[in-house]
């Protein structure tokens, strides 16, 4: 399989009628704003984009993420906004009948979704639960845990809303819920199914709710954000505000690579060009240049600043791998857009 970077005559804005937005390192940062992203969603819903909110964090209600969103002048409704726990349940019904009984090991968000799915929320592994859904949630501690592993033990069927092994905030990178899932795994020998990205299920049950032709996801993550919308086949813009660098772009596998790429979002306001090879083995984009000899990137830092230059790294690393040529990843310096 291959990937590679797409064409865009117009502005993304135009080009697509829903947008399928990350929260942490995209919209936000922990609780702080990302320069540009709310004068960006506006002028991108007035040019006619609707936006859907779909977030890992499986921890909050749908209301409160709205509210976030709106305290930082993105205007959100809650119907804007598709969780992990959404998601995590969804997936639960797939297997388990009304009223099957689940033991929640997260959030409140997690515990509304699972209720309104029609399934039984219990508090301990001695309820005999059909099946553990876990999330995370700040407060989670060694004993609910321990419930968990017990419960999966005892043939409960596990089900992790997201498999994230950092969460941004505005301190750093902490632990996510795949660290705390991993604690479970650890005790029990028993790996979870998850719901949460890379997983398309929360992009497609977006996409069905908004009855959208033209979805994109925008993500900062290639792991999740942007390895989902692979797996679902939705073209993907990638924003550098968040945890993947342009660098990790550059040396992504084909699963993990975006359609289009970003310094933030503003990249929705505009088009993108793709880059082009030339008969001297150079990919050029917007006056920057790169190209792979014998496996070492090579990046011409005579053009103008900008995202053209990952642009031109991207396709001339991604070129070369595709062709059997893996770029050298110490050859790969870190790219500025």
């Amino acid at each position: 399989m291959t990937a590679t970077l797409g064409r865009s005559e117009v502005p993304l804005a135009e080009a697509h009628d829903l947008a399928l937005v990350d929260l942490d390192g995209v919209a936000y940062r922990g609780h702080l704003p990302i320069p540009h992203a709310a004068e960006s969603l506006t002028a991108a819903r007035r040019a006619g984009l609707r936006l859907v909110f779909v977030t890992n964090n499986a921890s909050r209600e749908p209301e409160e993420v709205a509210d976030q969103l709106s305290g930082l002048d993105i205007p959100t409704g809650s119907d804007e906004v598709m969780t992990a726990a959404q998601a995590c349940a969804a997936l639960l019904r797939t297997r388990l009948a009304p009223g099957a009984r689940v033991l929640v090991i997260g959030g409140a968000g997690l515990r509304t979704a699972v209720t309104a799915a029609g399934l039984t929320v219990v508090d301990s592994a001695d309820d005999a639960p059909d099946a553990v859904a876990q999330g995370y949630a700040p407060g989670l501690a060694w004993e609910d845990l321990a419930e968990a592993a017990y419960a999966v033990a005892g043939g409960a069927w596990h089900v992790a809303s997201n498999l994230d092994l950092s969460l941004p905030t505005a301190r750093g990178f902490a632990p996510g819920n795949g660290a705390l899932v991993g604690a479970v795994v650890a005790a029990t020998g028993v790996r979870p199914d998850s719901a949460g990205k890379p997983s398309p299920t929360m992009y497609r049950m977006a996409v069905d709710r908004a009855g959208a032709e033209r979805p994109l996801v925008i993500g900062d993550r290639l792991d999740t954000d942007l390895a989902g919308a692979r797996a679902g086949g939705y073209p993907g813009l990638h924003v550098l505000t968040g945890v993947s660098s342009a660098r990790d772009a550059v040396l992504a596998e084909p699963g993990l690579r975006p359609d289009y790429l970003g310094g933030d979002l503003r990249a929705l306001l505009e088009a993108h060009p793709c880059p082009e090879r030339s008969a001297e083995g150079w990919w050029t984009c917007g006056g920057r240049a790169a190209r792979v000899v014998d496996g070492a990137l090579e990046v011409d830092r005579t053009g103008p600043r900008g995202i053209d230059v990952v642009r031109a790294a991207c396709a001339a690393a991604w070129g070369a791998a595709d062709a059997g040529t893996p770029v050298d990843p110490t050859t790969v310096p870190e790219l500025r857009a």
